[in-house]
């Protein structure tokens, strides 16, 4: 039997458990399990890496950069953008990489035009580091705005013409997920246009408030569950060599 998994503090929404799940049904695959851990912290990791013989495993919020010091190796690209969100495990050494760079990637580009040459990014975790990776690679300038980090941009000083003059807005923040669906990052939504591209890392509920509000003003819109898809078979493949 080949054990996966996914580890986070609070995983009672988590999509990929349920992922694998089909995705073994689908392909008849009945060697396989995956399951959720929550951890308080990640001082039991190693136990509970032993306890359930895991091959590989999916790491999410709050430990993207925490997971790292535990690592044996870690990717070229998962070392640059200093964020792990797949190990694999393998003769005991921990492994990562980041697969979330693979499938932002391959998302944006579906909808990418010329015309889309400013970013902003909310947020400032491991995930807002892979975002910010993927557009600066290619060719995009990002700003990032936060409400805790006062180094950066805070969300008092967004103006019409700072939504106006960056073309894609990027929600990397956990508001507006599934219960609190009624919560979105505090800009001036009457400012977005046609435009603009806006991007929501929150995939449940399937529209967030932050895209319900873009939408209503012309702009094209992306959740965060295709790049789920694709990155979860990544590790998936990441796993299997």
């Amino acid at each position: 039997m080949r054990n996966y998994g996914l580890i986070g503090k609070s995983l009672i929404h988590s999509f990929s458990p349920r992922y694998f799940r089909d995705k073994f049904n689908e392909l008849c695959i009945n060697d396989c399990s995956y399951q959720a851990f929550e951890l308080p912290s990640l001082g039991q990791i190693k136990a509970l890496i032993h306890e359930n013989d895991l091959s590989g495993f999916n790491i999410t919020i709050p430990y993207k950069q925490l997971i790292i010091p535990y690592l044996d190796e870690i990717s070229l690209i998962a070392s640059e953008i200093n964020s792990v969100n797949t190990v694999t495990v393998k003769n005991d050494l921990l492994c990562g990489e980041n697969t979330d760079y693979f499938g932002f990637e391959n998302t944006l580009l579906k909808y990418l035009q010329s015309y889309h040459k400013r970013a902003l990014i909310f947020g400032t975790g491991g995930s807002s580091k892979t975002i910010t990776y993927v557009l600066k690679s290619l060719g995009i300038e990002c700003t990032h705005v936060s409400q805790s980090n006062h180094d950066l941009m805070n969300y008092t000083q967004i103006d019409n013409d700072m939504v106006k003059s960056h073309q894609i807005l990027i929600n990397t923040t956990p508001l507006g997920t599934f219960p609190k669906v009624d919560t979105c990052v505090d800009i001036p939504y009457s400012a977005i246009t046609k435009n603009h591209l806006c991007y929501d890392l929150v995939y449940n509920p399937k529209e967030s408030l932050f895209l319900a509000k873009s939408k209503l003003n012309g702009a094209m819109i992306v959740n965060g569950l295709d790049m789920l898809k694709i990155q979860a078979d990544k590790s998936w493949k990441l796993w299997n060599g």
